[in-house]
């Protein structure tokens, strides 16, 4: 899940790089419908347990998920409002179950500027911490000047940071086998 909703944002492009590092076994599913998430509200909670049709297409598209990868923008040194409201959504109980609980989850991201989203993330791990999802302390993936790692067709064209990517995406395989609660 990108916690952007620009179609050419960044993240986008590194949750598409990150599904092209993925270890053998492991699929990589973007969600590309956080727009249709509305705003978190108790009266919307009230009227449909199960949630509005975005929530309840998310909520589906996390619980069917073996683990959560999240790459996030960074607005005003914190997580983009509409990932949080997602994952507000996400947290409460719902017919399907608490997604988030005992999730594995992952968390990486990209910006334009020189300094990645390392608040951004740090504000979204605590997020996930309270919602009970199992976040992968290590490694983390920092990626800053963006611009400058992806081609103009929004493909990954750096070779570190691919390096770096396969890395980060073997560890999460391995994460997911580590802490993730048999069904």
């Amino acid at each position: 899940m990108a916690g952007s909703l620009r179609r050419a944002s960044w993240n986008r492009h590194l949750l598409h790089a990150a599904a092209a590092q993925a270890p053998a076994g492991m699929t990589i599913e973007v969600f590309d419908a956080l727009a249709a998430v509305p705003l978190f509200d108790e009266d919307l909670e009230l009227a449909q347990p199960d949630g509005p049709p975005g929530v309840r297409a998310l909520r589906t598209a996390v619980a069917a998920a073996d683990g959560l990868l999240i790459a996030t923008p960074e607005y005003n040194h914190a997580l983009p409002g509409v990932l949080k409201n997602a994952l507000d959504w996400l947290s409460r109980e719902s017919p399907q179950g608490e997604v988030l609980t005992e999730r594995p989850v992952a968390v990486l991201g990209a910006s334009g500027g020189p300094w990645g989203t390392r608040l951004a993330q740090a504000s979204l791990r605590q997020v996930l911490h309270t919602c009970g999802a199992l976040v992968m302390p290590s490694p983390t993936l920092f990626v800053a000047h963006a611009a400058q790692r992806f081609d103009a067709q929004g493909q990954l064209a750096d070779p570190a940071l691919q390096a770096s990517l396969s890395r980060f995406m073997q560890a999460f395989a391995a994460w997911i086998g580590r802490v993730a609660v048999p069904a």
